[in-house]
């Protein structure tokens, strides 16, 4: 049974970088998401698809989003044909809302594999400093929003420490991916 590997974590957390390693060492069964955002194309690192507003809602008014959310004055959707690469027997990897994760595990239920980045506070208050698009006052918002989530997050969330090289977190990622599916099992919440 394929699976879809949520991949959370703060902002300045490394998910792109994770994902854009990934993609230099992807397994034959193995896809990487990109995600539709109300972004310009060449804002971030994230290589995702620019929409604009009203793109945006023009899609999701025509069900072509099989998970969508809204965070950081942007809107964020992953296209429904992520469904259609399970069905073909492909695991699928995407750059997931910690906010959102319900919603996922709703719609996917047993086949959805939580997985979680963290890295430390310092590290993180270094990284997006490094980047340059929060001020201070707006990176202590984000450390203490990433440790609001992390304080929340489910058990059963697989939980992936990035305060290193990516070289090193890259392989625990495949060995997440690589689990027996019963060990991914979890139950499918209601709203």
């Amino acid at each position: 049974m394929s699976r879809l590997l949520y991949l959370m974590g703060a902002s300045g957390s490394g998910k792109d970088s994770l994902l854009d390693a990934l993609r230099q060492h992807l397994p034959a069964d193995v896809a990487v998401a990109h995600r539709y955002i109300t972004r310009p194309a060449d804002a971030g690192s994230e290589n995702h698809i620019a929409l604009s507003e009203a793109e945006f809602i023009q899609r999701r008014q025509h069900g072509l989003f099989a998970l969508e959310w809204h965070a950081h004055q942007c809107r964020y959707g992953v296209g429904i044909e992520i469904d259609s690469w399970m069905q073909l027997g492909c695991h699928v990897v995407v750059n997931g809302s910690r906010a959102h994760l319900e919603k996922a595990r709703q719609r996917y239920g047993q086949r959805l594999l939580p997985v979680c980045l963290q890295v430390s506070d310092d590290v993180l208050a270094g990284r997006l400093a490094r980047r340059g698009r929060e001020n201070a006052e707006q990176i202590a918002c984000r450390l203490q929003r990433a440790r609001e989530y992390e304080n929340a997050l489910p058990a059963d969330c697989h939980r992936l420490n990035n305060d290193g090289a990516l070289q090193e977190t890259l392989p625990h990622l495949l060995a997440i991916l690589s689990l027996p599916v019963s060990t991914c099992i979890y139950p499918v919440t209601s709203s």
